[in-house]
């Protein structure tokens, strides 16, 4: 069971019916939630605590999540970090995006990033993306916080699709986003660009799932 926290008083009701609320055509997003499930907390991330600093400047640097992905801010101090993560809370607040801080339920320990983004009212649509920091890994982090983010994009936000795109031969994020419903739709060519390392183009795998699909089990 996924309890979704809300540390404000103002009461958050999730859609009815597929299609965009009234709140999500006019681009408000919900408070920041506290997420519960699956033995894991989504929280904000703070740009304040050097915890939270220092596990999102080793999760942007990480080889394997370089290996695999050209971040739009280049990350490489404590001080981009920290800017790179206030970015975070204006797109929150701007109804942008959300990005979530994976953590330990039991102890707090930080695992990981989850996030959707690109959120479009209207049209009723947004991106979903993860990462798990390597001690971390091995452990379902990034099935488990997807499952509570794709919920929460859902039943709070009132989005109807959620999109998942990475590169191709990607196989372990390919068995995630399986794993949590979003099904292979097709091959995106040369949709992601490798800036820095062969400044070329990647073929994307593209993964869909809609409000209506059948909740995925957790593993």
């Amino acid at each position: 069971m996924t309890e979704i926290r809300e540390p404000s008083s103002v009461p958050v009701t999730p859609s009815a019916s597929p299609g965009p609320s009234a709140s999500a055509v006019s681009g408000a997003l919900p408070v920041a939630p506290v997420l519960d499930g699956h033995g894991l907390r989504l929280r904000v991330w703070d740009p304040d605590s050097a915890d939270d600093v220092d596990a999102w400047l080793r999760g942007l640097t990480d080889p394997e999540f370089v290996r695999w992905n050209t971040p739009l801010r280049m990350v490489s101090n404590a001080a981009d970090a920290r800017e790179s993560l206030e970015s975070k809370a204006a797109d929150a607040a701007s109804g942008r995006a959300m990005t979530f801080c994976v953590t330990d339920a039991a102890d707090g320990t930080i695992l990981g990033q989850v996030g959707v983004s690109a959120i479009e009212r209207v049209m009723s649509h947004g991106n979903v993306g993860y990462w798990v920091l390597p001690e971390a890994r091995g452990r379902h982090v990034a099935t488990r916080s997807l499952l509570l983010a794709a919920r929460w994009a859902f039943a709070e936000i009132g989005l109807h699709r959620l999109e998942l795109g990475h590169g191709l031969g990607h196989d372990a994020s390919c068995r995630i986003a399986e794993r949590c419903g979003f099904r292979y739709e097709g091959t995106l060519r040369g949709a992601m660009f490798e800036a820095g390392r062969t400044d070329a183009f990647r073929d994307v795998h593209g993964h869909g799932r809609l409000a209506t699909d059948p909740e995925p089990e957790s593993p």
